[in-house]
């Protein structure tokens, strides 16, 4: 592949405007979207007139002039289209872990009898930490982990699985599992499924509704570009909005909250799965990035995530100085989400030497080096720049350099 075929790729992306509706560095191509994404402009603007009108002169105030109390429900509403749900089951409130506590104590809950939780070995860590903890919390009679390998799940779902707990997306190597199809294998066993979306919901077509999924959780700063910190989204199907009941009760989540009644009364809808005070900036921040999706495919989105993935694959090939860089993601574009994970012993080196030349990737213990493709603002052109400074790199050994292996708190 050469340059001029890169050029042409872009000139015919559908998707090359949406570009100009982010803030992006001069000098720096961003492959790290999959961790955290680029500021919609449209945020900051927002933020501003949340900060100095809203909050700075209509105070108080604004929980009903500007519709603080709604911006939740508001905000579910623009996250459901992206993930396939229909209205009245997506609402954004609090972070993964919190919301994963949620639902998992509802569906423990809704599935009585049974005590196993089955998720994988390399789940994201924090999706199991929060089954440990409600295992401490409740005994393991009534919450047990179970942990097998993604190959293994199909033959794992066995008669005392209440809840089966999987990530769409795996965080390291990017694999693609199939939620329609594990769906059905895990409803025909009489468990619950709970989706974690965190690297799925903004990068491929997420079809909630449709794969008749039970519950799932979401963040709202990796595709969905809300910022650092921002609140995280959970699905909740129709069917058990009535039967649920979820054990952070807190005000907002009552049915009547400025009733300020002793006794807490659940709303038998989505909304009983609030629980404090939400972040109204940060919350806002969200509400605005999300206009960034109007008029967006995600067909479009998804299609334009493998093709920039396999010219990341074919220039990174092509290299012969690269060949100890392993690719630990399939080459089947259909089973990977949109990031590409390589293996290699001085992977935390290589990347710290990357992002002082400009390409900002991560790193994830032991040994990979992940790229994230985010098709509203990756073009090919920084895919072909992001691998000539990756071979440079490579090529020179910056990377062997002291400096290039010194480790923050974050990696």
């Amino acid at each position: 592949m050469n340059f001029n075929e890169i050029v042409g790729l872009d000139k015919a992306d559908p998707l090359a405007s949406k570009r100009d509706e982010f803030e992006l560095p001069a000098h720096t191509i961003y492959l790290d979207g999959n961790s955290l994404g680029a500021l919609p402009k449209a945020v900051k603007s927002r933020v501003a007139e949340v900060v100095t009108q809203q909050w700075g002169n209509d105070l108080i105030k604004s929980w009903n002039v500007h519709n603080w109390i709604d911006l939740p429900i508001h905000v579910g509403e623009k996250i459901a289209p992206i993930i396939g749900a229909a209205k009245g089951q997506v609402i954004c409130c609090d972070s993964i872990s919190i919301n994963l506590f949620k639902l998992l104590s509802s569906a423990l809950t809704l599935n009585t009898g049974r005590n196993v939780v089955l998720s994988t070995q390399d789940n994201f860590p924090t999706d199991l930490y929060m089954v440990q903890g409600l295992s401490d919390l409740l005994g393991t009679d009534l919450c047990q982990l179970k942990l097998v390998q993604e190959q293994h799940i199909k033959q794992s779902l066995t008669d005392d699985v209440a809840v089966l707990l999987l990530t769409q997306v795996n965080f390291r190597t990017g694999q693609l599992l199939d939620m329609q199809t594990l769906t059905k294998l895990a409803h025909d066993k009489g468990i619950l499924v709970i989706w974690d979306l965190a690297h799925s919901a903004g990068a491929l077509p997420v079809e909630l509704d449709k794969c008749n999924v039970d519950f799932a959780v979401g963040c709202g700063y990796k595709y969905l570009n809300g910022g650092p910190g921002s609140p995280a989204f959970l699905y909740v199907a129709k069917r058990h909005q009535s039967a649920v009941k979820q054990p952070l009760s807190g005000w907002m989540g009552h049915a009547k909250p400025f009733a300020f009644d002793a006794n807490y009364q659940s709303p038998e809808n989505i909304n009983q799965y609030l629980c404090g005070t939400p972040s109204v900036l940060a919350m806002s921040a969200l509400d605005a990035a999300l206009d960034v999706w109007q008029n967006v495919s995600i067909a479009q989105v998804r299609d334009k995530s493998i093709a920039l993935a396999n010219v990341f694959i074919s220039l990174v090939q092509s290299q012969s100085c690269l060949a100890d860089l392993r690719l630990c993601s399939t080459e089947n574009s259909s089973q990977r989400g949109s990031q590409l994970a390589f293996s290699h012993e001085s992977a935390f080196a290589i990347c710290q030497a990357l992002i002082e030349k400009g390409v900002i990737a991560d790193f994830r213990a032991p040994n990979i080096l992940r790229f994230g493709f985010t098709p509203l603002y990756t073009s090919f052109e920084d895919i072909w720049n992001a691998v000539g400074i990756l071979v440079d790199v490579v090529n020179t050994r910056l990377y062997t350099e002291p400096r290039f292996n010194l480790a923050g708190k974050v990696t």
